[in-house]
C-alpha cells in the first residue's frame, strides 16, 4: 500500500499475513519469497517451524529467523568454495540483527514479548494481554522494513 509520499511499505501485506493466521517467519519470508525465486507455498513451508521463537519454544524471534532466510535467499552460498559468499551472508545477518535489536532492544522472543510462551502459563499470559495481536505485528513490520532498507542501500 503507498504511502502518502507514493512509497509502497511493504509490512504492510506482511503484518495482514500475520494477522491472518500465518506465523511471524512465514509473513517475514513469504513477503520477499517472490522475488528472490521461491514461490509463496514453499516459502510458507518452509518457515512454518520457525514461528513463536522457534515451534513456540520462545527462543529467536520469527521475525528475526524468517529475515535471516530472507538473506540467505538473497545472499547465500551455494558452492562450499565461495567463502566469500559465505562472509557476505553471515555480515548481512549480524547487520540486520544489530538493526533489529536496536529498534525493538531484544531478538529473543520471550524477551520482546516479556513471558516465556514455551511454558503453559506463558503462553496463557501472552494470550490473556493480546500480545501476539498487539505486540507481534510491530516486530514483523520491523524486520520488513530492515530488510527493505538493507535491500535499497
Amino acid at each position: 500500500m503507498p504511502d502518502a509520499d507514493g512509497n509502497t511499505d511493504r509490512s504492510t501485506p506482511a503484518i495482514l499475513r500475520f494477522q491472518n493466521g500465518h506465523n511471524c517467519a512465514q509473513a517475514v519470508l513469504t513477503e520477499f519469497s517472490g522475488q528472490l525465486g521461491m514461490d509463496p507455498a514453499t516459502a510458507m513451508k518452509i518457515a512454518s517451524g520457525f514461528g513463536g521463537g522457534m515451534g513456540r519454544m520462545g527462543e529467536m524471534c520469527g521475525a528475526v529467523t524468517g529475515a535471516i532466510m530472507v538473506l540467505g535467499l538473497k545472499y547465500g552460498q551455494t558452492r562450499s568454495d565461495d567463502k566469500v559468499a559465505k562472509e557476505r551472508a553471515h555480515a548481512l545477518v549480524r547487520e540486520f540483527a544489530g538493526k533489529f535489536e536496536k529498534q525493538h532492544g531484544f531478538l529473543v522472543c520471550r524477551e520482546l514479548l516479556g513471558c516465556d510462551i514455551s511454558r503453559p502459563e506463558g503462553f496463557k499470559l501472552a494470550v490473556e494481554k493480546n500480545l501476539f495481536h498487539t505486540v507481534c505485528p510491530k516486530y514483523v513490520a520491523g524486520a520488513v522494513r530492515i530488510l527493505t532498507q538493507m535491500f535499497e542501500a
